[in-house]
């Protein structure tokens, strides 16, 4: 039997653990590798405080880059699952081929876009003459390296939906392997500052890359590309964009909400309440990552077995899922509030950063717990192709933090710019539950196909 195959009659307990694991796994690694380059950065001599200053402004511009990447991998990775459920292989190869090639030629557009547009950007993002030095720096090298990023985003994702969760993790492994070294080689060994954290994750990614590459082009899996395959293909971009397009909206907002949150920091905060948010965005990155790992194990499971029908196997998936992301957003959430001084040391000890990220850590996670239940709940309605609906869950919460971060810093100076987050938790986290009651509760009247 394929692996995929298994996906319809395996325990769903041992399938999550062989998809989720690897997935986990690779994903930690990978918040990792970034969390590393961060203390790194946080930590070159006199430069530090204002130099993670420069990575968050980066941040709208790269979440971008990651809304088209996202809109490759999820597009692709979820057609490809419904596909192999429905026993047509040649579709699934099809897609793939095409979003790889939309990867590499995205990639080279957002790239040459962002070095027109200039220093213009890195400002009308939250840079101002004393951070934008290290923003440019930080940023420059990082776009060098997109389009080779893109495609190996897009086939990782593809490798999970192929039966091949363990290949996928590996390698972001290998990546966050070459990474760690290279940015101590670069940032402190050479002196290269800020700029030799992009150039080693640029190396790191392009061998992700050429693993992913040859690991379909030598027919070491279900899918092989084939060159008929990477020729445009109008139906298939229009199957990768149709799903595609919920997570990429939802990235774009997220790079919006980005882009008023550097604003609001540096008119209430300054330079510095921008670098705190960074650095507390990166504590939580590892936690969120789980999570992550958790929705990309769960994706094919939950698209094969919606896509066969067994709708039962389906919410058994999510419920078992959810559970765990709510212990995990829970341990961080311990975590962050009562150690947050030692977290944030990590990245640099200086009195003002220090403050500001310890006060706005108490503020912005509090709502930790029950994000592990709906950001898996959204992914869940996208796992079943409903994109539109997915969408509207995802978006809702940006919709509500952006009027949040506008108004409330008005009454509220800086804390109000940090409780702005839990507020959109709470309204995005009842509108999640309520659509997965509805969707749950139309299974009795549909059916479920009996297992074989």
């Amino acid at each position: 039997m394929n692996n995929f195959q298994q996906l319809g009659t395996a325990p769903i307990g041992r399938l999550l653990r062989i998809y989720s694991v690897p997935a986990i796994i690779s994903m930690v690694v990978n918040a990792l590798y970034n969390l590393t380059d961060r203390i790194f950065i946080g930590n070159i001599k006199d430069v530090g405080p204002m130099a993670i200053t420069g990575v968050g402004i980066s941040i709208p511009i790269l979440l971008i880059v990651v809304a088209v990447a996202v809109c490759m991998a999820v597009g692709a990775s979820t057609n490809i699952s419904l596909k192999l459920g429905q026993d047509k292989q040649e579709e699934a190869e099809l897609i793939m081929g095409n979003a790889t090639m939309l990867s590499v030629v995205l990639g080279i557009v957002l790239t040459v876009i962002y070095f027109i547009l200039g220093d213009s950007v890195l400002r009308f993002f939250g840079a101002t003459d004393a951070s934008i030095v290290y923003a440019r720096e930080y940023t420059d090298w990082l776009m060098v390296g997109v389009p080779h990023w893109m495609v190996m985003f897009t086939l990782s994702a593809v490798m999970r939906a192929d039966g091949n969760p363990k290949k996928s993790a590996m390698v972001l492994i290998i990546a966050c392997l070459i990474n760690i070294p290279l940015d101590w080689l670069f940032i402190f060994k050479m002196g290269m500052g800020i700029k030799g954290a992009s150039i080693a994750t640029i190396i790191a990614e392009l061998v992700g890359a050429a693993i992913c590459v040859l690991h379909f082009a030598k027919r070491k899996s279900n899918l092989v590309f084939r060159a008929s395959s990477l020729w445009p293909d109008k139906g298939a971009v229009q199957r990768i964009f149709a799903i595609g397009i919920t997570p990429f909206v939802l990235n774009m907002s997220m790079s919006a909400t980005s882009l008023v949150y550097n604003h609001s920091l540096k008119a209430y905060g300054g330079d510095l309440a921008i670098g705190a948010l960074t650095t507390i965005s990166s504590i939580l990155m590892v936690f969120v990552m789980v999570l992550f790992g958790l929705m990309q194990g769960m994706q094919p499971i939950v698209g094969y077995n919606y896509g066969a029908r067994k709708f039962d196997r389906a919410k058994q998936t999510y419920m078992m899922t959810a559970a765990i992301g709510v212990a995990v957003m829970s341990f961080g959430f311990v975590i962050m509030q009562l150690f947050p001084e030692y977290c944030v040391r990590l990245f640099n000890d200086d009195p003002e950063l220090l403050a500001l990220t310890v006060d706005g850590i108490h503020k912005y996670a509090i709502t930790m717990p029950i994000a592990g239940a709906f950001m898996i709940g959204s992914n869940y309605i996208l796992a079943i192709g409903k994109a539109q609906l997915s969408m509207f869950c995802r978006l809702l919460r940006q919709v509500a933090l952006i009027p949040a971060l506008l108004i409330l810093p008005q009454f509220f100076g800086l804390s109000g710019v940090w409780i702005a987050n839990p507020i959109s938790d709470v309204v995005t986290a009842v509108v999640v539950f309520t659509a997965l009651y509805l969707e749950f509760k139309s299974y009795k009247k549909k059916g479920s196909a009996v297992d074989s």
